[in-house]
């Protein structure tokens, strides 16, 4: 069943993080859906501006629909991760989208404050949410590219006006993390001081934390065995912090390059030791189940496990 974002994030707030899944093919979702019924936890499923390009948005917009058909006891939302206006627009416009994100933390915050307004006002129109970004996250994801020099973490105070300015119904925060594998050097970790600080200027307005994929060092380990080249120093986040900053009304957790790596793992292995095999399929049947044990173990750490009941209860009245 698709709900709106707002929905999921009135019920979870402060008590538990719902997980936002990024996906790009049909073995992804599949993973996706089985994983989260397993868990029995409530979800986002996330279509990038890049996933939107790579299959066809109609596409993974149908596998979507589909799933919601195989799985009718899978209570999820549909979200527009990273968007630019254009994206944005064409999103509320289609009227599947429960919530669009307007990235545009790149720009001064006057140019961020008023794009993101000309997405609140249109997407509002509509009923759908917006997510909008403040502060910039370095690394990398997709044609998303920020350096470490130029990552800044979110100035609460400024995070204030930005909300009230626009209207946004969710912000996303640079909170210590950053896109891609590489996030974290020696025993750095998420800065609960500038959560907390966030969240005491702006309570009950829903954090979403970015870049939060966990990176686990026995999945590089495995895909270098198998003829990867990743650095094994890659370090994410711990995923013990993901309930605790859930509790400081961080609502939304993002991960994405966690399945780029269980996606990569299984290929790697399947075909080094079956070399002479040249069918995709037997892979991409390994890969939903082993997608789908992912997702569950991390619903559990974001304490959104078990609530499928209690949500369903919670729509009803």
């Amino acid at each position: 069943m698709i709900v709106t974002t707002a929905e999921l994030y009135k019920l979870a707030y402060g008590k538990y993080a719902i997980g936002a899944y990024n996906i790009n093919n049909a073995e992804q979702t599949m993973g996706l859906f089985r994983g989260c019924i397993q868990s029995k936890a409530p979800f986002i499923i996330q279509i990038s501006k890049g996933a939107r390009k790579y299959t066809d948005k109609r596409m993974l917009e149908a596998i979507i629909r589909s799933a919601a058909e195989i799985f009718p006891e899978a209570i999820f939302a549909v979200h527009l991760d990273h968007g630019d206006e254009e994206t944005c627009i064409d999103c509320i416009h289609s009227g599947f989208y429960s919530s669009v994100m307007i990235d545009a933390s790149h720009e001064s915050f006057e140019q961020n404050v008023a794009i993101t307004k000309r997405v609140v006002d249109l997407a509002h129109s509509k009923g759908i949410s917006v997510e909008a970004e403040l502060g910039q996250l370095g690394g990398v994801e997709e044609d998303i590219q920020v350096d470490e020099g130029h990552a800044c973490l979110t100035n609460p105070e400024e995070a204030v006006e930005f909300v009230k300015l626009t209207g946004c119904d969710a912000l996303a925060a640079a909170i210590g993390t950053s896109h891609g594998a590489y996030k974290f050097k020696g025993h750095q970790s998420l800065r609960f001081d500038v959560i907390e600080s966030i969240q005491k200027r702006i309570y009950g307005t829903p954090i979403v934390m970015h870049g939060s994929s966990s990176v686990p060092k026995e999945e590089v380990r495995r895909i270098n065995a198998a003829g990867g080249t990743l650095d094994p120093s890659a370090c994410g986040v711990d995923e013990n912090e993901y309930l605790p900053a859930a509790k400081l009304g961080v609502t939304k957790i993002n991960i994405d390059t966690d399945g780029r790596l269980v996606w990569t793992r299984v290929h790697r292995e399947f075909f080094r030791d079956k070399p002479s095999e040249f069918d995709f399929r037997p892979p991409g049947i390994t890969f939903q189940t082993e997608y789908a044990n992912f997702i569950a173990a991390k619903n559990v750490k974001l304490g959104s496990a078990d609530k499928l009941d209690e949500i369903r209860a919670a729509l009803k009245k």
